[in-house]
């Protein structure tokens, strides 16, 4: 058995054995069909750690013609890059063969080392693949992305990294089958749940339960959920992604929010973050959160909860908690309103059950050919040629009243202005021209 840790051994060997990254690899898609053709351009892979950048690089390399060279940023200079380079050309002058060259860690080289290889991947002496967890777009050269195929590699899904563990548990040859070892199912759920999509630290903390828990009186190494939370040092919390658990935590949450109990809210955020829940699925749900029950009472609750989503989609575990926190915090202090899902439901409801109405004849559209022969647009008038930006006509051709605005916050403020409106309209009573019967404002122009 070799000496290596147990991620570099179970590292795949072959595009069936590679685990996620199926919005790349799946049969029929462009990476795909390069690598199955053997007809891959330069390529730039970034995403997060243990997500399969060096080792789809590997299986590229296995599966193609060309000569493979594999350099660090963390380790190399610019005189073995150099060297490698020539190598290259030299071998493509000779023997007509192309180098594929890895470079891992390649935002790791300084501008001048990007710069040293523009002219052999434009001439096609080596094909590049560099592996990186920055955006390549901010971290390496302009003229070396243009030259290449961006690829972003994403974390791996919980299942990917159960199907991972459980096959090390049961390879002999690479894995820890050898031994005689049983881990608990909640065990490996756990680590595959707070491994954060990273397919190293899955595969080095159930070697580390696996080397460090001693067999029992029958031989046999067992993993319960506790080995499991002292090797990756994070305490499991009841909380299952797709059940019980995972909907009372989220409900309570929301509740929580709802209630105006700040304390409570970041409570049950703590548990989400804690457990692993996705931070995009969190964001989703106080964005709905923010229109429902804070609603016009305060309309940045909606802002922030939507500004707090776009940071968590950027950003991701750790630092996705701040913001989303934020919006949390802003939402549970906010005055709170349901007005708007009331008047919203109000209308639906009045649409599937009542007859539809017509638009009336002075709204209809009146800019097209023939729209004033058929009086289109006829009679409208134009709300900013009056005071205050306002005026009283007929907008539905029937009485209907959906929104009620609360009294809180800032629906207040929307409460007595549409209660003014309200007033005026009626006083005017449009009659069906859309036309006041007496009018009582004049246009201003």
């Amino acid at each position: 058995m070799s000496a290596a840790p147990l991620a570099s051994r179970m590292r795949p060997r072959t595009l069936e054995e590679y685990a996620g990254q199926r919005h790349l690899l799946a049969p029929g898609l462009l990476l795909r069909r390069a690598i199955d053709a053997d007809r891959i351009q330069s390529l730039i892979f970034f995403g997060p750690p243990g997500t399969g950048k060096t080792t789809l690089a590997q299986i590229i390399a296995a599966r193609s013609k060309s000569h493979f060279e594999k350099l660090n940023a963390v380790e190399s200079n610019l005189a073995e890059m150099r060297r490698v380079l020539q190598g290259a050309n030299h071998r493509l002058r000779n023997t007509g063969e192309s180098t594929l060259l890895f470079i891992d860690e390649i935002h790791r080289f300084n501008r001048a080392q990007q710069d040293v290889l523009l002219p052999d991947v434009e001439s096609g002496a080596v094909k590049l693949i560099g592996a990186t967890t920055h955006n390549p777009f901010f971290f390496i050269n302009s003229p070396l992305v243009s030259r290449s195929q961006v690829f972003e590699l994403r974390s791996l899904d919980e299942s990917d990294l159960l199907n991972l563990l459980q096959r090390a548990l049961l390879d002999s040859e690479r894995g820890l089958g050898h031994l005689r070892i049983t881990a608990e199912p909640d065990a490996l759920a756990h680590l595959a749940r707070v491994s954060d999509g990273d397919a190293r630290k899955a595969l080095n903390s159930i070697e580390i339960a696996a080397m460090t828990t001693p067999p029992g009186s029958d031989g046999v190494i067992r993993i319960p959920l506790s080995v499991a939370e002292e090797c990756i040092q994070r305490k499991a919390v009841v909380y299952d992604g797709d059940g019980d658990a995972h909907y009372d935590t989220i409900s309570a949450f929301i509740k929580s929010m709802r209630g105006s109990d700040p304390d409570a809210s970041l409570y049950w955020l703590a548990k989400m973050i804690h457990a692993g829940e996705d931070p995009r699925f969190i964001a989703r749900r106080i964005m709905i959160h923010a229109a429902e029950d804070v609603g016009l009472a305060d309309p940045m609750a909606l802002v922030l909860a939507t500004a707090a989503c776009q940071a968590a989609e950027v950003i991701g575990w750790p630092e996705a908690r701040i913001p989303i926190a934020e919006a949390a915090l802003y939402i549970a202090t906010a005055n709170k309103s349901n007005s708007v899902v009331k008047a919203i439901d109000a209308a639906l409801e009045d649409i599937r059950s009542g007859r539809t109405l017509a638009v009336p004849n002075h709204l209809r559209d009146g800019h097209y050919a023939g729209s004033k022969v058929l009086g289109h647009g006829e009679g409208y008038r134009y709300a900013h040629d009056f005071p205050g930006h306002h005026v009283a006509q007929d907008y539905l051709g029937a009485t209907r009243r959906f929104y009620e605005p609360s009294t809180q916050g800032h629906e207040r403020k929307i409460s007595e202005r549409l209660d003014q409106w309200r007033k005026t309209a009626a006083e005017n009573e449009p009659h069906p021209s859309g036309l006041p019967s007496t009018p009582k404002t004049s246009p201003t122009s």
